[in-house]
């Protein structure tokens, strides 16, 4: 059975916390007792540790006392995390969590953020974030459980969550509630989603790794070898604002773009991400780009299926100058570490992370209407007879294995030091006079003169 979870709190002598109304893709908790704050939790598939800002910071107005809390205990074990921007160090701590419709009290990890630097930024509406990725991912290692797993673990809840991401500029489940969306924990909600769920297949359990053949903008395949868009990794991440896209892949996105807008004198700044495109207010540019498809290979991997979002999700609404333009800036960049499909492409969909069968489901969502007009589409199945049997195949080291292959050449290279430290310091067999080995023989005595 499955669980919309609501809103929250955590703190306090009792502690609970609860999902649902995610504002701004954001599940948030409070204090539950002696209610003092509440704060929002940024939703990200892309991390693994649960972590709530524990100390004051300029961007941030509250923040989870710990010295408040009956319930919170520290384990005494230093974290860091680090993010594609900004990082964060804290404490490694337990609390109790009370979900409703779950019978019980739940004991959780959580990292209490005592300094960060790019993590918390002017503006943002959030004070914490819920990795729901796999314990691969989790810091400092895979021993500390993450969220979503001590919840399975500790009821009878499956092991599948979904997201239904309503950002802005797009319509929400509900009026009352103009940017939102829900985090369903244990199964799926069929009235957040129209018509048919497309699963592809799960290929790595550290991020929510698949496998993408092919990228179309308009009508026009791209032609790279699908190698391309899977190195070094393909994963889908809420936590990541943009749709990232291998260097090679996005310069033939842009330029297909550019050939395929009718608007040709574009400057570089605007796909690079450092100048908006702005009109006249009230003018709207998406009739000027095409719509962009991500082919991903179906459970039954001679198909394939694809996931399309019109530009109203990829040239995205920012501001207006002096009321007399509307400003906007390309949902799109250039990575260096792999295609991330980010809340740019999900907020067109509802998302399911079915960790028990291996697999991500995509279905158009309620919420993804700009104008009355939907602005996200699914259609298949395609053969994928004409792309190779493994896309994924050939790419870089995953992470974990390339932290064992730098710590075995740090030791390598330590113990390398080690014996010219030692050869150094040796003395030479010149020898005084007297037949003595002397200081002055001493080589590490000379370089230090």
């Amino acid at each position: 059975m499955e669980r919309v979870l609501d809103y929250g709190a955590m703190g306090g002598s009792n502690v609970g916390m609860f999902f649902q109304k995610i504002p701004d893709q954001r599940a948030f908790f409070s204090k539950s007792s002696d209610v003092r704050s509440i704060l929002n939790i940024l939703v990200d598939t892309g991390s693994s540790n649960f972590a709530v800002a524990a100390a004051a910071h300029p961007f941030i107005t509250h923040f989870f006392n710990t010295a408040l809390s009956s319930t919170y205990k520290s384990t005494g074990r230093g974290v860091a995390v680090k993010y594609t921007q900004g990082n964060w160090e804290g404490e490694l701590g337990t609390d109790r969590v009370l979900i409703p419709s779950i019978a019980g009290t739940l004991t959780i990890n959580i990292a209490t953020i005592f300094s960060s630097d790019g993590f918390f930024l002017p503006g943002v509406n959030w004070q914490g974030i819920l990795g729901l990725a796999y314990p691969l991912l989790a810091r400092p290692d895979s021993s500390v459980e993450p969220f979503f797993n001590s919840v399975v673990r500790q009821t009878d809840i499956p092991d599948v969550f979904s997201l239904q991401m309503c950002g802005a500029g797009l319509s929400a489940s509900t009026t009352a509630d103009p940017t939102g969306g829900s985090l369903v924990m244990g199964g799926v909600e069929p009235t957040l989603y129209l018509g048919s769920m497309w699963y592809t297949p799960i290929k790595e359990e550290w991020y929510y790794q698949v496998e993408v053949l092919k990228l179309e903008v308009g009508d026009q395949n791209l032609n790279l070898d699908c190698k391309e868009y899977n190195k070094d990794k393909a994963i889908v991440d809420s936590g990541t604002t943009l749709l990232r896209l291998p260097v090679n892949v996005f310069s033939a996105v842009v330029e297909a773009i550019s050939r395929t807008s009718l608007i040709q004198d574009f400057t570089s700044g605007f796909w690079g991400g450092t100048k908006l495109a702005c009109w006249l207010k009230g003018e709207t540019p998406w009739r000027f780009f095409p719509k962009l498809s991500i082919y991903l290979r179906g459970t039954n991997t001679s198909q394939s299926f694809k996931i399309s979002i019109l530009p109203q999700l990829y040239i995205q609404p920012i501001t207006d100058v002096d009321g007399t333009l509307d400003c906007f800036r390309f949902g799109i960049s250039s990575s260096a570490n792999g295609l991330v499909i980010g809340a740019t492409v999900m907020e067109g969909f509802y998302v399911v992370f079915d960790r028990a069968e291996k697999r991500v489901g995509f279905a158009v969502s309620r919420c993804a209407v700009n104008g009355g007009i939907a602005v996200s589409e699914i259609s298949g199945p395609f053969s994928s007879a004409d792309v190779a049997s493994d896309c994924a195949a050939g790419g870089l080291l995953k992470e974990p294995l390339l932290w064992v292959i730098s710590y075995a050449l740090v030791a390598v290279c330590v113990v390398v030091l080690l014996i010219l430290l030692l050869l150094l310091v040796l003395p030479c067999r010149h020898r005084d006079r007297s037949g003595e080995i002397t200081d002055e023989s001493s080589l590490v005595r000379h370089r230090i003169k």
